[in-house]
Parts: structure tokens; C-alpha cells; sequence
């Protein structure tokens, strides 16, 4: 069993479910992500995505946007994070999901990146601009290395496409909850629920929900439905306001208080 099956198994036994947190690396620099993710593990995060920087991400609100310029901007590269995340491996077991897009990969070599990227001990990669159509010869790199594959769906999913990442992907599905980019909302869409009660009975594989849960409240309503709760921009606005020490307090005390509400709602 991988990292991420491992955590979810666990979770259940426990009925709880999994608070997802992003944040992206690089940002302001790579030294600081690594003490970032060790806070976001202390704070309570079951599971940490790390956005890989990219000139053009189309599906990034204007937070996010900002964010992998400021990573960029630091000289962070695809090879300098895969070095983070071994320099991470030798502190924590916590599952590390790498989120991006494909140009960066197909750069680097979809083969060589897969073997590399297990070899760093990253668990997982979600290509947001690669469908499952398009995924084959990444798929099969991946899985030739032992890392998940994890695929999106939308609101706009209909039952072969629910089927198609049910047999394709790996780790867990990701529910994309609102059409649009990223960002902080001011409510869970009302539908939601319905939503994901339905996507959810179709899938053997966990189902998490992201895009837009940016409070406590939020998060919990999500963690009644679904399987767990991926929460990013919300996070990533920090880094806009705060530094150094004072940036780890913030985020932790935040996410703390978001691993409250997703326990909350996991035993409503």
C-alpha cells in the first residue's frame, strides 16, 4: 500500500476524514516550504499538495497566479523541489502530492520525472491540464514507478467521464467543487452535497473536494460528504501578509482550527 491508501485507511478506521492543504513551493523560497510543510503536518494536515511553479497556470486564480511568480521569481525549478521533498523524507512520512501542469514534465521527460520523483519519495502527481485521454504514456511511467496518478472531475462530469477516472486514476479523486479557477469563496456551492453523494457512490477510490473552501465552517460541511477537503488559496494569501516565524504561527494556528472543522463534520 502507498503513502496516501495507507492514510486514508487510517482516517476511516478512526471515521475521519482528511484535511488536504496546498501551499506552493517556492514561495518565497524553497527553504521556507520545507518548515512550512513540517508546521502544515504539526498543525494537523493529513495529506500536503505542493503546487510546481509555472509561467501560464490557466485553471489558478489571481492568488495562486501570484504565488508561482513569486516561486519563480526565487529560481525554483522542478529539480530543486524534487531535492526539497527528499530533504522532507528525511523528517516526515506525510503524503506529498506534487500539483502542476504538464508542461514542466513533458520538459523534464515523463519517464525520467516518474522514476525521479518516486526516487525523491513524492507520492503522487496531479496534472491539472492532463485529462485521462491524454495520460497514457504518463500513466504508464507512473505506474511502472509505484506513484498515484490522480485525475480531476467537475460539476459538468457526466457518468462516463465519473467512470473513466474511476478506472484510471489512483490515490484518490479530486472533485473539483465550482466551474472556474481557484480561489476563496464566500459559500459551499448549494448542489454540492447532492453532487458528491452521487460521484461519490461510483468510486472505490477516496473522493476529495477542493477549489474555493477557504474557513472551518466550509470545510466541515464539505468533510459530512465527501472523503476529504483540500484547501489552498486560503492558505496561500498568507504568504502575501506574513514571514519567517511569524508566517509559520499564522498558518498553523489557521490550519489547526480547519483540521477542527473537518473533524466536525466527519461525525455529523
Amino acid at each position: 500500500m502507498s503513502r496516501i491508501s495507507d492514510r486514508f485507511a487510517s482516517l476511516k478506521e478512526r471515521g475521519e476524514k482528511a484535511l488536504v492543504t496546498f501551499v506552493t513551493a517556492g514561495d518565497p523560497d524553497l527553504a521556507t516550504t520545507e518548515k512550512v510543510v513540517l508546521e502544515l503536518e504539526r498543525a494537523g494536515a493529513d495529506l500536503i499538495e505542493l503546487g510546481v511553479p509555472f509561467s501560464d497556470p490557466m485553471a489558478d486564480g489571481p492568488t495562486i497566479q501570484l504565488s508561482s511568480d513569486r516561486a519563480l521569481a526565487s529560481g525554483t525549478t522542478l529539480p530543486a523541489i524534487l531535492e526539497l521533498v527528499s530533504r522532507l523524507r528525511e523528517k516526515t512520512q506525510v503524503p506529498i502530492v506534487l500539483m502542476g501542469y504538464f508542461n514542466p514534465i513533458f520538459a523534464y521527460g515523463s519517464e525520467r520525472f516518474a522514476f525521479d520523483a518516486a526516487q525523491a519519495g513524492v507520492d503522487a502527481l496531479l496534472v491539472v491540464d492532463l485529462p485521462p485521454e491524454e495520460a497514457a504514456e504518463l500513466k504508464g511511467a507512473t505506474d511502472s514507478c509505484g506513484l498515484d496518478l490522480i485525475f480531476l472531475l467537475t460539476p459538468t462530469s457526466d457518468a462516463s467521464r465519473v467512470a473513466m477516472v474511476a478506472r484510471q486514476g489512483s490515490g484518490f479523486i479530486y472533485y473539483v467543487s465550482v466551474t472556474g479557477v481557484t480561489g476563496a469563496r464566500s459559500a459551499v456551492a448549494d448542489d454540492l452535497a447532492a453532487r458528491v453523494t452521487e460521484v461519490r457512490g461510483a468510486l472505490e477510490l477516496p473522493l476529495v473536494v477542493g477549489f474555493g473552501i477557504s474557513t472551518p465552517e466550509q470545510a466541515g460541511e464539505v468533510a459530512r460528504v465527501a472523503d476529504g477537503v483540500v484547501v489552498g488559496s486560503a492558505l496561500v494569501k498568507y504568504f502575501e501578509k506574513y514571514q519567517g516565524a511569524e508566517l509559520l504561527e499564522q498558518l498553523g494556528g489557521f490550519v489547526s482550527a480547519l483540521k477542527q472543522g473537518v473533524l466536525k463534520g466527519s461525525r455529523q
